[in-house]
């Protein structure tokens, strides 16, 4: 990934956010202790940004996979889309879930890397297809099926899904990585 150019919108300024605003970023300072840009970005649009993260929200904190599982899919689908953003946040997420920086970086090469476990393959390969095909064939929901539950294949599809749409909202709108990330 290389350098962005400067953001087509800017994050919105502190002294611009409303009550609302700054009610619906209360549980993101609570939990991370600051506002990140793709949230002061999506301010902009307040009403998008409330139903918004709701799902988000979801598939980051309230997901059947465990934090080591999940990171792995969101870093893939961020690498898979591009986005400079996700792969520096969930970098630095993924090592508080319990992956190594070598196995984030193996994230890049998908499920052919060595090193991986056959869960963890089956996992990589899943959001590969998911974000290449829009589905998932036979074989490979069998794969998942057999090692995850049905809720747990419901959040591979929605957190891959989830991350390929905010993957291409922040490329678009050229969210610059926070500081410190």
């Amino acid at each position: 990934m290389t350098d962005q150019p400067a953001p087509r919108l800017a994050p919105l300024p502190k002294d611009q956010w409303t009550d609302e605003i700054r009610e619906m970023f209360a549980p993101t300072v609570k939990t991370f202790g600051r506002v990140f840009n793709i949230f002061t970005t999506l301010a902009r649009h307040p009403k998008l940004l409330k139903r918004w993260m709701v799902f988000p929200n979801h598939c980051l904190l309230k997901s059947s996979l465990p934090p080591r599982e999940r990171e792995l899919v969101i870093l893939r689908a961020g690498w898979l889309c591009k986005s400079e953003y996700e792969w520096a946040q969930h970098s630095r997420i993924g090592l508080d879930a319990g992956l190594s920086a070598n196995e984030i970086e193996r994230v890049k090469e998908g499920a052919t890397a060595v090193g991986w476990s056959e869960a963890e393959k089956i996992l990589l390969a899943a959001v590969d297809e998911l974000l290449e095909t829009k589905t998932l064939n036979d074989a490979q929901w069998a794969a998942l099926s057999e090692r995850f539950g049905e809720q747990q294949v419901l959040d591979i599809i929605f957190t891959a899904g989830n991350y390929a749409t905010l993957a291409m909202a922040l490329n678009a709108c050229r969210v610059e990585v926070d500081d410190g990330v």
